[in-house]
């Protein structure tokens, strides 16, 4: 498929770099582009004129589509129909999107997720339909389709019963996380924009996949996402278990931000977010190769995204260092020390300073509590003592005629669940 890229802006210089592979991602190939300095033109977002360059050079590349790095509101998109060969496409930036998201949503949350999201960018289109359609226009063009009177209420009827149904996912998530928390897993997430290489470094930290690997290991979990150079790999989330001797430790990986996203479609995956929001550390991921002034605003959209409701501590990544010398990253460290005061730089793809990573991770999550609790030698006890195993960091064991006394570190919740455990064997215990 072969598309035309355009872009307006109101001053400045028209950048097309994101826009443009954003359409590589949904499988186009960019044949050229048209930019424009100007106020939107409530018609067709781009003056007359322009208009008409885009319409000739549509027929001179034999473009499938028209991708906009602009949102178009159905008019607009109706009006652009019209200058153009019949069977070209007139895409805005979110269609793009919903378009990529679609394509790669493999579970079903990530399926429904698309599907509310492209519901929510349709209504406003079906209202739109009905008013061309009373003006006798019958739009049939791309973006709106025939007119129907009843897809109005069709559309709600599905936007609520996918919400219930995510709902219902989110409750199973939070009851899978609290498992896993009481279990005595700490909970890491990476979030940050995409292609920032958020998973290549959690291929290189996880425990049980190699960088080079992609394996199913648990059935359930999302498998881990591929490591490859075009955005919105991983668009569900995908956990594993992270290569750490000192403690038990959870890595997700989530959907990647990406700028100016209207406030619909970060509605419709909100639940994705949830991972971030719940985790005891995020790990926010930034590609250190991006120009300074890009990677501060990337940082600021982040912190604003995950401030909103994150209490967990936030350590800044700068991943890609093998694409930087280090000059340029000592100056980049310079510039951003405001917003990220005390980065670690690594490269995912080469594994350099994942140590630093792991000894930071350990630093940043919650401290764990020394305990020591004398059992009574009972049938149940072994049982009891097991439990600590799994679940804790054993120092020492020792068995005595008449007790057991276990020296263990754990999360407070683990320390607690213990306590309650020798609480219900057979004789009352001593802790010491």
């Amino acid at each position: 498929m072969i598309a035309i890229i355009a872009k307006r802006v109101d001053d400045g210089t028209a950048d097309t770099s994101e826009i443009s592979e954003l359409a590589r991602a949904a499988g186009y190939t960019v044949a050229g582009e048209v930019t424009q300095k100007r106020r939107e033109d409530p018609a067709l977002e781009i003056g007359e004129g322009k208009a008409e360059e885009m319409a000739d050079l549509v027929v001179e590349a034999d473009a499938d589509a028209v991708i906009f790095d602009n949102r178009l509101d159905p008019y607009q998109t109706f009006n652009l129909g019209k200058k153009l060969p019949e069977g070209v496409e007139v895409i805005d930036r979110f269609t793009l999107i919903l378009d990529i998201f679609g394509q790669r949503a493999q579970t079903r949350k990530a399926q429904l997720q698309v599907e509310l999201a492209e519901l929510r960018y349709e209504l406003p289109r079906a209202e739109a339909k009905a008013s061309l359609a009373k003006r006798e226009e019958r739009p049939g063009f791309m973006g709106l389709g025939e007119y129907d009177e009843s897809r109005e209420e069709d559309i709600k009827k599905q936007i609520s019963r996918i919400k219930d149904e995510l709902d219902r996912i989110a409750d199973t998530e939070e009851q899978r996380r609290e498992q896993r928390r009481e279990s005595g897993f700490d909970l890491v997430a990476l979030a940050g924009y995409t292609n920032a290489g958020k998973s290549t470094l959690m291929r290189r930290l996880a425990a049980d996949v190699d960088v080079d690997e992609n394996e199913d290991l648990h059935p359930d979990l999302d498998t881990t996402a591929e490591s490859e150079d075009r955005l919105f790999t991983t668009l569900g989330t995908t956990t594993r278990k992270l290569d750490f001797d000192r403690r038990d430790v959870l890595l997700t990986d989530t959907v990647g931000f990406i700028s100016d996203l209207p406030h619909w479609l970060v509605e419709s995956f909100k639940s994705t977010l949830d991972e971030v929001y719940r985790a005891d550390l995020v790990l926010l991921v930034v590609d250190v190769s991006d120009p300074v002034e890009e990677i501060r605003e990337k940082l600021v959209t982040s912190h604003d995204t995950l401030y909103e409701r994150n209490e967990a501590p936030i350590v800044t990544v700068l991943n890609k260092i093998d694409t930087v010398d280090d000059e340029e990253l000592a100056e980049k460290r310079e510039a951003l020390s405001a917003l990220a005061p005390n980065p670690i730089a690594v490269s995912g793809k080469e594994g350099r300073n994942v140590e630093d990573l792991l000894a930071r991770i350990d630093d940043e999550l919650p401290d764990w509590e020394r305990e020591r609790l004398v059992l009574p030698m009972t049938e149940d006890t072994m049982s009891v003592v097991s439990w600590i195993h799994d679940n804790a960091r054993v120092n020492d064991v020792t068995y005595g005629d008449e007790d057991v006394v276990v020296d263990f570190e754990a999360r407070p919740a683990i320390v607690e669940q213990s306590r309650a455990r020798a609480g219900d064997l057979s004789r009352p215990v001593e802790s010491a």
